[in-house]
């Protein structure tokens, strides 16, 4: 379970993100994802 040992990096989780990471910034450059402005984010 992840919050057994939040205090303990997980290799595996630190990989999902990255590969993650990856994609979404692929589709913003690609004109697939649309970004949200700081300011707006932050309004929220």
């Amino acid at each position: 379970m992840i919050l057994e040992k939040p205090d303990r990096p997980d290799p595996e989780l630190d990989k999902i993100w990255a590969e993650e990471a990856t994609k979404r910034w692929a589709a913003y450059k690609e004109g697939r994802l649309k970004a949200i402005p700081y300011d707006e984010v932050m309004a929220r």
